[in-house]
């Protein structure tokens, strides 16, 4: 996710939306449209995530990315399973002697042989859908936020996963481009975006706000939309994730990043997405509990860009919510302010000071597989 500012979208200018949609609308895939995209705290079986290696852009910063991915490893492996889609240039041996010796539950942990081009498993990875009767994995199409980057490698992921039976749901093929960062729900029908991601002519060759929608509606199951137009982070390449500025924690509580210092650059946009997320309303009508969250202190690159660090870059698991966090003074606050909405869940600080540089974080390098979507031994 690296960021190049020449191939940078500006913000499309739209009236605001929060459409529902109508009986007729969801005319079509029926076996589809009896499920919904699940939510994140939907249980778990397990985490993907892709491996580093001397081919990605984290070449200049490879041993210390690799020892984020260790501990990030150590802790997920003892909480649920971990799969790895792993470069065939990396030496596996190596790579789970050492996870070995860090403690990780190497028992939890799937080693998959696929090519890679990067590490962002948030958005090559698989979105899944369900019911009652069942889990279906989604392998929507990958084109490295807008043809910005190459993307051969991390498209097929998924693919090349099921097809060393990896997985034990069902994965389709969907031909629409769309990425896991850049979609929130709330299981229940509700979707949250962004207008200049999801209708940046970059990923679906302009298709309309009704055009995606129908998208949405027909693989997705989602029902009621809401949009924001405004929110960017500076030094974010994803034409403005959702997942770097709103988040739902529950399906009544959405956390976002805030900013209060009319002096940043981020004040104009992100006051403008506060007001607009103030507007919102849950399907009965009553309003969203918003957890505003800080923004850390600007943290540029080493040619003096300023990176996208996040509060809202996190990961829920079955046990836990992983907040990134940046030796920014503002770090416990942010663990507090979702603390206080996270339930049973506990709040585990992981240092994103090393993943920021390439312009994501923890929520960006990973992508949850719910319970029912692996083969089991």
């Amino acid at each position: 996710m690296k960021a190049d500012p020449a191939h940078r979208a500006g913000s499309l200018v739209l009236p605001r939306r929060f459409t529902l949609s109508s009986p007729a609308a969801l005319d079509g895939d029926k076996t589809t449209m009896s499920k919904k995209m699940l939510a994140e705290w939907y249980p778990q079986d397990a985490i993907q995530i892709a491996w580093p290696h001397a081919g990605t852009d984290w070449v200049r910063l490879l041993a210390e990315i690799e020892a984020f991915y260790y501990e990030l490893v150590e802790t997920l492996s003892h909480q649920q399973q971990v799969v790895i889609a792993a470069d065939p240039s990396l030496d596996s041996q190596r790579i789970q002697r050492e996870l070995a010796q860090r403690g990780a539950n190497l028992g939890n942990v799937r080693w998959f042989e696929v090519a890679t081009d990067n590490t962002w498993a948030r958005d090559h990875g698989p979105i899944a859908i369900g019911d009652g009767s069942g889990i279906e994995l989604l392998d929507f199409q990958f084109n490295a936020w807008g043809d910005k980057y190459g993307s051969s490698h991390d498209n097929a992921i998924n693919s090349n996963i099921n097809r060393q039976q990896g997985y034990g749901a069902p994965l389709r093929t969907v031909d629409f481009v769309l990425e896991g960062g850049s979609i929130e729900t709330d299981g229940l029908g509700t979707l949250l975006s962004t207008t200049t991601c999801l209708l940046n002519p970059n990923r679906n060759k302009g298709m309309s706000l009704s055009e995606v929608e129908q998208q949405l509606r027909q693989h997705l199951g989602v029902d009621r939309f809401l949009w924001l137009e405004h929110g960017h982070l500076a030094g974010d390449d994803t034409d403005a994730h959702i997942d770097t500025l709103a988040r739902f924690v529950d399906a009544g509580t959405i956390a976002y990043v805030q900013c209060t210092d009319d002096s940043d650059e981020h004040y104009p946009s992100l006051s403008q997405m506060e007001a607009e997320l103030t507007t919102f309303r849950q399907a009965n009508g009553e309003p969203y509990r918003l957890v505003p969250l800080p923004l850390p202190q600007a943290i540029t690159s080493a040619t003096g860009e300023r990176l996208p660090a996040t509060y809202a870059n996190f990961l829920m698991t079955n046990r836990s919510i992983l907040m990134p966090v940046y030796d920014d003074p503002a770090d416990q606050a942010a663990l507090a302010a979702i603390a206080a909405v996270s339930g049973e869940r506990s709040v585990v600080p992981v240092n994103c000071r090393v993943p920021i540089e390439e312009f994501g974080s923890l929520h960006c390098l990973t992508m949850q597989l719910p319970k029912g979507a692996l083969t089991h031994a």
